[in-house]
C-alpha cells in the first residue's frame, strides 16, 4: 500500500481509502454485518488507514467503531448531515437552515455515541454551498470541536457534479479537505477545483471512482438492483444499456480485458498528484483485495490517459436526462 499526505493536515492516509456507505445497509442494499466487518478488517490488515463514514449511513458508524476501537492508529471521517435533509444543496439557503452550530455539534455527539470513539480525524459537511463562505455560526463551532479534541481536521462533501462550488471555500483557507466525485468519465474537477486544493493545501478524498459500480463492467442492460436500492435511481431508464456501451468502447481503446477495468479506473483518479485517498466501496473481502492491489506505485501510461481523457462523459445524477442525449 503506498500512502500520500491528507493536504496540510500533516496525515499520511492510504492512496485506497475504505468507503463505508455501502456496509451501513441504508441505500445499498443487501449488506450482511458479519461480511462487512470481514471486509473492513481484511482492508486494514492490507495497509487500508483512512475510512470515510456518515451520520446518515444507517448503520455504518456502528461497524465501523466496532472495529476501529481496535485500530486506533486508522484515521476514521464522518459527516454531518444537513439540518433540512435535502441532498444536494440548493441555492438560496442560509447556513443557519442547513448547518447551524448547534446542528454539527449535535450530530457529532451522536456519531459519537453511535460509534464509541473519542474523536473523528475529519469532521465533514455532508453537502456544500459556497455561498455560505462568510457566513453562519458553523466554522465557530468547528473550530470550539477542534479545541476541544473532539475532531482533529474539518473537510466538506461536494455536491455531486459541481466541483466547483467549492472553490471560494478550498481559497478562504477555512477548509482542510475536500470530498468530490472524480472518475474516469466524470473528469470536470480536474479543470478548476483539484489545482485549487494542490495550491491551497487542500486534502482531496475522491468518491464515486468507479460510478457506482458503472466502471466495473458489470452494469449491463437489464440490470436490476434490490427494492429500495438508490441504484434503482442512479441506473435508471436506459442508463444500464448507455454504461455498458461506455464500457465496451473503452475497454476496446484501452485494449483491455473487461475485469481490468477497475484498476485502470482507479489508478487514472490515483494519476492526479492533488488526489490523497479514493474512498472506494467495499463490501466483501474480494472487492477489498482487488481495490487495494492497485495501491502499488505504478502509474498509467501517457497513452493510457490519453484513450481514457477521449471517453469522458459527464451526467448528472439529478436530470432525468444526460447532458449528451
Amino acid at each position: 500500500m503506498e500512502y500520500r499526505q491528507l493536504g496540510r493536515t500533516g496525515l499520511r492516509v492510504s492512496e485506497i481509502g475504505y468507503g463505508a456507505w455501502g456496509i451501513g445497509a441504508s441505500q445499498w442494499k443487501g449488506a450482511q454485518e458479519d461480511e462487512s466487518v470481514a471486509a473492513l478488517r481484511r482492508a486494514i490488515e492490507l495497509g487500508v488507514n483512512f475510512v470515510d463514514t456518515a451520520r446518515g449511513y444507517g448503520e455504518s458508524e456502528r461497524i465501523v467503531g466496532s472495529v476501529l476501537r481496535e485500530h486506533p492508529d486508522v484515521l476514521v471521517a464522518t459527516k454531518v448531515p444537513p439540518k433540512n435533509m435535502v441532498w444536494p444543496a440548493p441555492d438560496g439557503l442560509h447556513p443557519d437552515e442547513t448547518f447551524p452550530g448547534e446542528h454539527v455539534r449535535a450530530s457529532l455527539e451522536a456519531s459519537l455515541q453511535a460509534s464509541g470513539l473519542d474523536h473523528f480525524d475529519v469532521l465533514q459537511l455532508h453537502v456544500w454551498s459556497d455561498e455560505w463562505v462568510g457566513t453562519g455560526d458553523w466554522l465557530e463551532t468547528v473550530a470550539a470541536l477542534k479545541d476541544e479534541g473532539k475532531i482533529r481536521f474539518f473537510g466538506v462533501s461536494i455536491n455531486d457534479y459541481q466541483p466547483e462550488n467549492a472553490l471560494a471555500l478550498v481559497r478562504s483557507g477555512a477548509v482542510d479537505t475536500v470530498q468530490v466525485i472524480h472518475n474516469a468519465w466524470h473528469q470536470q474537477p480536474e479543470e478548476q477545483l483539484l489545482g485549487a486544493c494542490e495550491e491551497h493545501g487542500v486534502g482531496v478524498i475522491v468518491r464515486v471512482a468507479l460510478d457506482e459500480g458503472g466502471l466495473t463492467g458489470r452494469i449491463t442492460a437489464g440490470a436490476t438492483f434490490p427494492e429500495g436500492d438508490f441504484r434503482n435511481t442512479y441506473f435508471g431508464g436506459d442508463r444500464p444499456a448507455q454504461v455498458e456501451q461506455h464500457v465496451r468502447a473503452l475497454v476496446e481503446d484501452l485494449g483491455i480485458e473487461t475485469d481490468a477495468l477497475p484498476d485502470v479506473a482507479l489508478r487514472y483518479v490515483l494519476d492526479h498528484p492533488a488526489v490523497s485517498t479514493v474512498i472506494a466501496g467495499m463490501r466483501t473481502v474480494r472487492n477489498v483485495e482487488r481495490n487495494a492491489a492497485t495501491s502499488d506505485g505504478r502509474r498509467l501510461t501517457d497513452e493510457q490517459r490519453a484513450v481514457i481523457r477521449r471517453h469522458r462523459w459527464e451526467r448528472n445524477f439529478y436530470r432525468a436526462v444526460d447532458a449528451e442525449d
